[in-house]
């Protein structure tokens, strides 16, 4: 008989669904704003400036940034959790990830809106 030791947390399905719908919001972002300088030949300050007046562009950017911060999250813990084998050294790293990651976030709020 085949004893099957079943370890981790088991992310899979919940991770797999996270990347892939996160890489569909940066994507939409990606094309709006690569759409947008193309219909803007002229992009100086005040252009960029008028476009990020508007709160549903400013909100939508902050949808982008959570996006690439829960993105860089799954990644980066799969493979802390694949690669590094020491229990402490993996605790260490997933703490210091994830309170950069909210720092990002924190200081993303600041920039956009001015806080």
């Amino acid at each position: 008989m085949v004893n099957r030791v079943v370890t981790g947390a088991h992310y899979g399905l919940s991770d797999w669904l996270m990347q892939r719908v996160t890489a569909v919001v940066m994507a939409v972002y990606v094309l709006f704003m690569a759409v947008w300088l193309l219909l803007h030949s002229n992009v100086d300050y005040d252009a960029w400036t008028g476009l990020f007046a508007s709160d549903v562009v400013r909100s939508f950017s902050l949808l982008f940034l959570l996006a690439i911060y829960c993105h860089a999250w799954v990644g980066v813990r799969d493979i802390v959790m694949d690669y590094i084998k020491l229990a402490h050294l993996r605790l260490a790293i997933h703490v210091a990830v994830i309170l950069t990651l909210i720092m990002y976030l924190i200081w993303s709020v600041q920039i956009l809106w001015g806080f």
